[in-house]
Formats: C-alpha cells, structure tokens, sequence
C-alpha cells in the first residue's frame, strides 16, 4: 500500500501519560506519524520505579522506544514503525533532537513539563504549516491550555471500546412484529427435549449473533435463543421458563424477563463465560448465587463457588484488616451474605437445625478470594464469580478469565454505571470490553438486566437521584 504524503497524515505529539496508560499506544495510530518530546522521555523516568501499574507502564514504553531505535545511526529522518507492529502502524516515529524555543506565552512558567511539551507542539505547528499537528493527552487540563492556545488536542481513544454505552451489546432483542411474515417461508419447526426449534430464513437472520435472546410479546409470546447461524439460516430454540415454581433455582424463580434469560446462560453447561450487566437491585448476584449452588450441590457440575471481587472503597479506605485472605475480604462480601440469606430463607420447611446445617453446607463450597493473588493460578471445575467487575481494567480482565481450567465457568457481574476505580470510564472499563469481544462467540452468553427488583424505594432512588 503506498504510503500518504506528509501533508494528508497527521502528526501526533504524546504526553507521558498515554505511554504510562497504554505503552503500546506507539504503535497505534495507523498511517500517522509520531512525535516524542524529549519531557515526556523526562517524566518516563521520573515515573519507571515502584512496582505499580503505572511505573510497569513506563518502563515497558521506554522498552518498547529503546528496541525501535536501538540499531539505528540517525533518527532524524524519524524511524518507520511498520517492522515493529506488522505493518498496522505504516507512519513514522520522531524522537526531539534538537532543543526547541517554542514561544509559550510568559504567563505559562516553562520549568513546568507540560508547558515544555505544549511548546514543542507550538514549533511544530509553524514548522509543518500545511500539516495537521495534534497534542494526544489523557490530561484534561493539558487539553484545555493546548485549546486555549489554538492548538489541536485529543484524548487518547484506542482502547476505548465504546464511544458511546447505549451502543453496548444487550444480549436481547425484540422481533418486529411482522417477524413470522417476513421470515415464516419455508420455515422449519421441531420438538426435542420439552423446547421448540426453529429454522428460519430473512432479513434478520444476519444481524443475529449465537446465544442472543429474542422475545416477541403479545398473545403468541415467544422467548427464544438464537442456537446457531450459519450463512442466511439461523436456529432458534425456545427457553426454559425459569418464572414457574416447578423450574426454580435453589428456591429462586425469574420475576422479570431478563431474569428468565439471565437464569437460561447461567444453568446451561454448554455456555463458558457469563456477563450480566443491570443496575443495583436488578438480581444479578442472586441469581448467579442460586445457579451456582444448584450445579454445585445438586447437579455437582462444579466443585465448588469461588467468588472475588475489586476492593476498591466508596468512600475513605478503613485501613489494614486483620485476619487470613478470607477474613480480610469479609468487608467487601457483604452482598454474598445478604444474597446467602435471602437464599437459605427460601427453604421454609427445614426450620432452624435444617437451615443452619445447610448455610454450613453453602459456606463450605463458596470460597472467596482476593484478586491480588490470581497470577498463575488455575481453576478447575469451578464456578467462578467475579462480583463489581466493572472496576477492572481490560488487563485485569484478561488475567481473571484466564484462570480457568477445563471444566470452569466464569460469571462477570457489574454495573456500568456505577465506576469506582479512579481511572477508568463506562467506556474503558475491563466490563465493557469483554461484553464487547465475547459476542458471538458460541459459548458466552450477556444479558443486560433491566428492571429493578429491590423494592419500590430503591427503584425510585435510582431513577430520580
């Protein structure tokens, strides 16, 4: 493909905090050229020592930077990043060579990094004045003063998967209702097994992903799941009904839709990976918790329950706690003992010897562990829950899923909306990011819970506040 002329792509200068937040990010920016401040290559080394997130990053950006221009004599010219990212970055990567006197205002104090690099990107703006130069910044206030001073600046949105979260893959969709009309014609239809199957043809069959929900409401109500689509046929197969007391789930039935899809993902061992989004009250824990324990104590697909979950505080952080891995991560389960409860209520005739011989039966198959001591380990025949995962980033993400072993499945819970980690947004979170990768692979299965049922005042609150 031959490469643009300078003056059609554009020129990205880089603050440190994009190479501390994504160090690959050097490669990420397709046709364009890069250029690297020598106060940005300053603050990577401010930044490289401690064992945290963000100094890892530095010091994987200053790798990263040393092995393009190790074997190079002159980088003037800029070094050409296609051999370092298989050709997905075909620009060029610019190192300052040279000192530069950019004319910041006196009102901004040049010993300040920032105003060094906003300086470098004043030059380089009059230096290329038929080129577009662009300030890429994870730092608002940065962004900010560069548009004060008529400069173009950006956020840093490569790992953003999402740009806007209404777009966010839900898991369920309604059919139109002129659906059996458009895609009835030759239409096939079997029993098996107590569900109905469908095989249909239309102009909807290519829009479907495997494992999707479909509903259609009305006096022929339909709730079905998409099995399979394979070139312009696509087979559907109705639910089990999860809202009938005979279908019950460790005493716990579906009071909404969702909650009957959601209860469809979790029982079915042929779906590995489980995401459920919805907002406070809308089930999530108690329905995951209630088909854990049936398919570990039951059905005995599973060994056993491992729960985790992101400690990170609403408020001020209340210190060290004592105690094992277990004991400390008490505090944070408060939602598995509530849900526990709720759990062990609904078995009304067992009275009180049966109800605690069976919590001791419930709390000796449920683990909880911490998410600081996941590396390397391996999970095997477990149901694995990870609770608040939308405080995760999109690495944390990967190191938990990874953890499973033949056997496991994994269930991610979270709430969008409800972000409690500093650094990370509805669109960048480690949630987002999975929902978004896992659709349509055969065995994942998403459903995006919508109603609410706390009670009326929680349904209010979260409405009105």
């Amino acid at each position: 493909m031959p490469r643009k002329s300078a003056a059609q792509t554009k020129l990205f200068v880089l603050d440190t905090n994009v190479l501390m937040h994504d160090p690959t990010s050097l490669v990420r920016f397709e046709e364009h050229d890069i250029f690297v401040p020598i106060a940005t290559l300053e603050e990577l080394d401010q930044h490289k020592r401690g064992m945290s997130e963000v100094s890892r990053n530095a010091r994987q950006a200053s790798r990263f930077l040393d092995e393009i221009i190790c074997k190079l004599d002159n980088i003037e010219q800029g070094v050409p990043l296609g051999p370092f990212s298989h050709n997905a970055a075909t620009g060029r990567l610019f190192l300052q060579t040279q000192a530069i006197a950019g004319d910041i205002p006196i009102s901004l104090p040049t010993s300040k990094v920032d105003n060094q690099i906003l300086g470098v990107v004043l030059f380089l703006s009059r230096l290329h004045p038929k080129r577009q130069v662009i300030l890429v910044s994870k730092d608002i206030n940065m962004r900010i003063k560069a548009r004060a001073l008529g400069l173009p600046a950006e956020d840093y949105f490569n790992d953003k998967v999402l740009e806007d979260t209404d777009l966010l893959y839900s898991g369920l969709r309604e059919l139109p209702a002129d659906f059996w009309e458009t895609h009835g014609k030759g239409m096939e239809s079997w029993q098996g097994n107590g569900h109905t199957y469908y095989r249909i043809k239309g102009p909807l069959v290519p829009t479907l992903l495997p494992n999707e929900f479909v509903y259609q409401e009305g006096p022929n109500r339909l709730y079905a799941k998409v099995l399979k689509v394979e070139g312009k046929q696509a087979e559907l197969v109705t639910v089990k009904d999860y809202s009938h007391q005979k279908n019950n789930v460790w005493g716990i039935t579906a009071r909404n839709r969702e909650q009957n899809f959601a209860l469809n993902v979790l029982m079915d061992p042929e779906i590995d990976f489980v995401s459920l989004l919805g907002q406070a009250g809308t089930g999530k824990t108690l329905l995951t918790l209630a088909a854990g324990l049936a398919q570990v104590l039951d059905k005995k697909l599973y060994s056993e329950i491992i729960m985790t979950r992101v400690t990170v505080p609403v408020g001020e952080d209340i210190g060290f706690l004592p105690g094992t891995e277990e004991e400390k991560m008490t505090p944070w389960m408060g939602a598995l003992e509530d849900n526990l409860d709720v759990l062990n209520k609904s078995d009304e005739e067992a009275g009180d010897w049966g109800r605690a011989a069976t919590q001791d039966l419930i709390r000796s198959r449920i683990k909880v562990k911490s998410l600081n001591f996941m590396r390397g380990r391996t999970f095997l025949n477990k149901f694995l829950i990870i609770d608040e995962a939308q405080n995760l980033t999109p690495k944390q993400m990967k190191t938990l899923i990874t953890r499973a072993g033949p056997g496991t499945k994994v269930v991610c819970l979270g709430n969008i909306s409800q972000i409690d980690t500093p650094y990370l947004t509805e669109g960048s979170s480690g949630l987002t990011y999975v929902v978004d990768h896992f659709k349509g692979w055969p065995h994942n299965g998403h459903v995006t819970l919508q109603r609410g049922e706390r009670s009326r005042l929680a349904d209010y609150a979260a409405e009105v506040l």
